[in-house]
């Protein structure tokens, strides 16, 4: 398989998750309170949001890029 329709498969692949998650979500462990010996945490949530636009990009990129690749073939 030739690199071109690889990454053009990663770069579906990419746009298709992008449209499924619309965003990355992860957990940080935050001290609220620090008294001595005595320390209390708090689990904080945090979104970064994908835009809908970048999984339309790599998905119109990925296609391209396989129809160019078979097209030269």
């Amino acid at each position: 398989m030739k690199p071109n329709n690889i990454l053009a498969i990663v770069l579906i692949i990419l746009g298709i998750a992008a449209f499924a998650y619309q965003g990355i979500t992860y957990t940080t462990r935050e001290k609220v309170v620090d008294l001595g010996p005595v320390q209390v945490m708090a689990d904080k949530t945090k979104t970064i949001p994908l835009s809908p636009v970048i999984g339309v990009i790599a998905l119109a990129g990925g296609l391209v890029l396989l129809v160019i690749g078979n097209r030269k073939s």
